[in-house]
Formats: C-alpha cells, structure tokens, sequence
C-alpha cells in the first residue's frame, strides 16, 4: 500500500507488506480467540434491499449483475451488491442460522468489504475489516459492552501501534439530552453531531438551525459534544449544564461503566468522548470510535456501537454490541511509516544449492526432510557458482544456504548474515526459532 496501485482504491501488497498484514491479522485471532470468539465467514454478496434495510448510507455500494443482463440492477427487487461493511450481513446470518447457534453468540470475522469511496489517505474502496460481536437471544447484558471495549484495547495494544485513543458514547446519552432540551428528532441530530469533525461547530451549528433548533439548543448540543473525560468525571459536566432526562440518566450509568473498568484495565487507552456520534442509525446505545494519537487525520481505525434490533424476525429480535477494525487503514499507515517492517519477504528459511544439476534429486530429499520438521525450504533450479547462488538467497532475505556434501562427507549450511558455516544433517539440523519464520518488528519510525 506505500505505492500507487493502477486501480486506485484497490490496493495491492508486497510480499513484505503482505508479512505485515498476516501479522496484524493473525494478532487480531490469536486475541479474539483468547477471549472465547469463534470465526464464521458471511458471503460477499447480499440483496440491496438487505444491505440498505437500517441507517443512512452515504456510501455507494456496488451492484453485482452479469453482462449478459438487459435489465437494470436498479429495476430488479432481487438485485444483489457487494456488502459494504460486516455488521449487516452478521446480522442476517444470526436470524437464519439462530436454531444452530448457542447464544451469546461470540464471533469474529475478517473479510473484504467494498464501498464507493473517493480513494485517498487510508481510505479504499476494497478494503479488510477485522469484527468482533456479542449477540444475545432477546436480551443481552449490558455488561458486554465493557467487555468489547476491554477486548479491543488488549488487541491494539498487543499490535504496538504506539498511542491510541478509544473514544466511547452512549447515543442513550446523548438522545436523552437533546430530548431534554425539547428536540424531537434526535437522530437528525445525532448525524449532524457526527459531522462534527470534518466540518467543524460553526457549520454543524448552522446545520442544526437548519433541522430546526434554536441557536441556545444548538449551542447546548455543542457543549455536550466538547465533553471529554479519562474517567467518570463526565458526569458531572453533563449535569452541569442543567439538562434532565430519563434516558438521559439511562446513558449516563452506562456509559460510567465502561469508563470505570477501563480505566482499570487500559488505564488513559478508553476515554469518554461526547462527540462521537456514529452515523448509522441502528446504534441504539454505546458507541465505539478509535484513533491513533498523531494520526487523527487518518481517521477511526476502529469503530461500532450496540444494536437492539438490528437483527430481527417478527417480534423475534437479536441484540447486539460489535467493533470494526479496519485493518486496510491501519496496515496501510504501519506501512507507510515504516512502523512495522518485516524481517524477509519470503517464508523460505533455507535454499539448498547445487554443485552439479545432477544433485537436484538429492537436493529435494534434504529438502523434503527439511520441510517435514517444518522448516521452509527451496530448491536452486539450476547449478551456479557458489557466489550466485548465495546472492540469490541474499536478495530475497533467505537466511540460510544448504551446501551438499561430496560422496562421504557431511552436509554443511551456512548463516549468510554472520558467514558462520557448520556440518550439518537434514534430520537433525534446526535454525534459530526466530528464523522459522519472517519477524515483524518496529521499523525505523516506530
């Protein structure tokens, strides 16, 4: 991703770039799985109908149709389209599998996602999402929204992003707020609110005159998405402001709640922030957004919320609570930055060479020795000078040459890093642990 694909929003990596996306991903899974998530995959395609069923997208979504076909995606009822995100589809997939599920159901999930996008910094229109969720039979306890907050601080810790900020609401909070102040469409506040940062109070406040509200609503609006807390301390500035509500006070608790045992658990990692809003309108209560620190402008890397009813049938609903990470804009900034760097490009740790090309079939039995003890091996193709083929396994990062023995004498493998050389036996021999595999470690910019 540090260079320009020939498609633009559809990004394309390096094999050493590649390295440092399995890292991420297989982080992501090692943590998700410490905490009791099993993994399930959704198809990548659904009906519009579906995919457009809850919230305001202002995202395009692309269509799926033959080329064969006369008809128009946008005439059929029946049309399909890629999914723009996880959290719908997972949706769907609850409702129609619910008999064959054990609830509370834990997930994780990481696929692609396609949304029209205008490509730029950290934004594409193919990207990996990695998610998480807990989704309960008709009820689900409050008590897992903690969880999920505490979860993803351990997962980006463990990545050694360097700071982060998880950034929490309850839109109970803020709704119950602005009901206070005599405001009935709360949602249409809620969305202007969530512009807050790419445009600014002045025009969010022009924004909310425009929905109706006095310029002393707005302005109490505002006030209460300046809030910003490291500990429960945000209660006492909301009540400061003189507002009262039901669920105000309903938001208020919970939100207090994930803020006190993050702080606790990722202490300054989880803060509460009154800004955040998020745009879909099936989040009915906590709200999840993340940032790294210096890299606000990349934006959330990591966001979600709880959902009541989302995933429904009937009278029948599956309440949920999820996180997103969009491993795409992350990968691409560690990339970029030269953050993370892997240790090779390539999984080989040991080439064995040829002096004759007759050897070829006796070089692929070490090899087949090797590999069976898990050491990745390859094969020189063709016999070349010695120098050759060390500098073949020296440009793509291999660490270890394998040299035959002639008739009676031993084997011998050489660190082309260090020139150490020593005798050595396909059925014994072991490299280091950390030569096993590509590493992934701070870069330079870290």
């Amino acid at each position: 991703m540090a260079r320009k694909p020939s498609l633009t929003g559809f990004p394309e990596l390096l094999p050493a770039e590649r390295v440092v996306e399995q890292h991420v991903l297989d982080t992501l899974r090692r943590v998700f799985e410490l905490h009791g998530f099993a993994n399930i995959e959704t198809r990548a395609v659904e009906p519009v109908a579906q995919l457009l069923r809850k919230g305001e997208i202002d995202k395009e979504v692309y269509g799926i149709s033959r080329l064969q076909d006369e008809k128009a995606a946008k005439d059929d009822p029946n049309a399909l389209a890629l999914h723009f995100d996880l959290t719908v589809p997972f949706a769907r997939y609850v409702v129609e599998n619910a008999g064959w599920l054990h609830f509370p159901f834990r997930r994780y999930q990481i696929q692609k996602v396609w949304r029209g996008e205008r490509p730029q910094d950290g934004r594409f229109r193919e990207f990996t999402q990695a998610d998480i969720d807990i989704v309960g039979d008709g009820a689900l306890p409050f008590r897992y929204d903690v969880e999920l907050a505490l979860v993803i601080a351990e997962a980006l810790s463990s990545l050694n992003l360097g700071d982060f900020r998880l950034r929490v609401n309850n839109r109970k909070l803020s709704e119950g707020f602005y009901r206070g102040l005599g405001v009935e469409d709360t949602a249409a506040v809620l969305r202007e609110i969530d512009k807050l940062e790419k445009i600014g109070a002045d025009a969010v406040a022009e924004n909310l005159s425009g929905q109706g509200l006095t310029s002393q609503q707005a302005q109490q609006a505002l006030s209460l998405a300046s809030i910003r807390t490291p500990d429960t301390s945000f209660v006492e500035q909301v009540r400061a402001l003189g507002v009262s509500d039901p669920l105000l006070e309903e938001g208020l608790d919970e939100l207090s709640q994930v803020i006190e045992a993050a702080s606790t658990s990722a202490p300054g990692r989880v803060i509460a922030d009154l800004s955040i809003a998020r745009g879909l309108d099936y989040y009915t209560g906590t709200v999840y957004e993340t940032v790294l620190v210096g890299h606000e402008k990349l934006g959330s890397i990591c966001s979600g919320g709880r959902y009541e009813s989302l995933a429904s049938k009937g009278k029948k609903t599956y309440p949920g609570v999820g996180l997103s990470i969009g491993v795409s804009r992350l990968v691409s900034r560690l990339i970029a930055e030269n953050s993370l760097v892997a240790s090779r490009e390539v999984p080989t740790a040991v080439l064995v060479t040829l002096t004759h090309d007759e050897d070829w079939a006796r070089a692929q039995g070490v090899a087949r020795r090797l590999r069976e003890r898990g050491i990745c091996t390859e094969v020189m193709a063709t016999a070349e000078k010695f120098g050759k083929q060390i500098k073949h396994a020296d440009r793509r990062g291999i660490p270890f040459v394998w040299f035959l023995g002639a008739e009676g004498a031993s084997d011998q493998v050489k660190d082309i890093r260090t020139g150490e050389q020593v005798d050595a036996e396909a059925g014994t021999w072991v490299p280091d642990a950390d030569d096993l595999r590509p590493a992934v470690g701070p870069g330079e910019n870290a």
